[in-house]
């Protein structure tokens, strides 16, 4: 008897396993309240329209005549066609590619060809900020209520250009910043030697990680130290401090739809001081080891169920103090939704400005506040982006636009 070679690949290759129904399905919802970065500054050149599709929705990129970026819904309230798809930017402002109509980076319309005055009828879009590199927009409702910080390796002499990475996961983006308090993984998939030691500390929208990650290279035990900055649901700047290398990595967490998130990582190698000429090399070595793990993190990622609540041992405390410091970017959910429960997890309110150790329920005094800029809580109201009449409003991103002929 001869047996056939199968070719069902998903008998010998895990990632081509059909996905267990379970893996889409989150109590949150899918667009945490916060800043996300949907593009780096120089993806978005003058004078060009760049598509781009983040929170279930097709989105357009275009700077106006002052150089400032704008973010908008891509398709014209007119007739409906796609402003990235064959649009210019004319005079500072989109022009659709099917009549002519132009939008202005406020979204009002500004012009229409056979009109005797522009129509009162906008697109939605979100409030933008860009520096870092970056081009942030806000989503949730009304005018954020705290800011980003400048990422200070972005403009240093001391740090090389980024090795910049994007991919994306069929995964809800509050489980991507699980990672940083998920002690145990790191010894899976980073090969630490054993989980890093981990402080947490919160302040309304700002929380940080501290702890230290050891690796055996040659038989030696190398202790890095690193500091994770946290702003908001979408910014994390891990920076990490060791006697042979120093990197600043930037984790951009951007939902793209209901089931997609994507992960964008900018690292900054510091240049060694006394062999500077070697940047390239530790880049070429740090990307291939960076990016394998990121591969394989994306791999267990696409085939994840979310577990409401885990069965944490002592030393995941941490996973649970993320995940009550997160709910705040889910106003009205409650924390019942988010929040995991067992053995050890730290207790805390999530709010205001607390300090935990992991090895240990007691809180500590704070030192510095985790705060970047200008500070306070979250928003507490609202749901997806909604944009606001040509006439006046405040900006934000829209389910319709205002719709008034002339």
């Amino acid at each position: 008897m001869r047996f056939r070679r199968s070719h069902d690949k998903s008998i010998l290759d895990p990632a081509a396993l059909p996905r267990d129904p379970r893996a889409d399905e989150y109590p949150m919802p899918s667009v945490p309240h916060g800043w996300y970065a949907v593009l780096r500054s120089g993806e978005l050149r003058a004078g060009k329209v760049v598509s781009l599709h983040y929170f279930g929705r097709a989105l357009i990129a275009f700077r106006g005549s002052d150089g400032r970026a704008a973010v908008r819904d891509a398709h014209c309230p007119h007739y409906g066609a796609h402003l990235g798809v064959g649009g210019k930017v004319v005079n500072g402002a989109v022009q659709c590619p099917f009549h002519g109509w132009r939008f202005g980076t406020d979204g009002r319309c500004v012009e229409a060809p056979f009109a005797a005055r522009p129509p009162k009828v906008s697109i939605g879009g979100f409030p933008v900020r860009e520096h870092s590199g970056l081009v942030f927009v806000y989503a949730g409702p009304g005018e954020p209520a705290w800011e980003v910080p400048e990422i200070e390796e972005t403009g240093s002499r001391d740090f090389a250009p980024p090795i910049d990475d994007v991919c994306r996961a069929r995964i809800h983006i509050q489980e991507m910043r699980e990672n940083i308090v998920d002690e145990s993984h790191f010894h899976f998939i980073h090969g630490q030697s054993e989980p890093p030691v981990q402080r947490w500390r919160e302040d309304g929208p700002f929380a940080e990680a501290r702890g230290t990650i050891s690796r055996r290279v040659l038989g030696w035990d190398i202790n890095n130290t690193f500091d994770s900055s946290m702003y908001g649901p979408g910014v994390m700047v891990v920076r990490v401090h060791g006697p042979v290398l120093s990197v600043t990595a930037v984790a951009l967490t951007t939902p793209v739809d209901d089931r997609t998130s994507e992960l964008r990582m900018l690292y900054y190698l510091r240049k060694p001081a006394r062999l500077p000429f070697l940047t390239p090399l530790f880049k070429l070595v740090f990307r291939a080891e960076a990016l394998g793990e990121v591969r394989e993190e994306v791999r267990i990622w696409d085939h994840k169920i979310h577990q409401p609540r885990p069965v944490l041992l002592p030393h995941e405390k941490g996973i649970r103090a993320l995940r009550r410091w997160y709910a705040q970017f889910y106003p009205g959910q409650g924390e019942g939704a988010v929040t995991g429960s067992g053995e050890g997890a730290i207790e805390g309110s999530g709010q205001g400005s607390a300090e935990h150790a992991t090895g240990g329920t007691d809180s500590a005094t704070p030192a510095e506040s985790p705060r970047g800029t200008t500070g306070g809580p979250a928003d507490g109201t609202g749901g997806e982006p909604v944009g606001h009449p040509a006439g006046g409003g405040t900006e934000g991103p829209a389910e319709g636009a205002s719709q008034e002929a002339a």
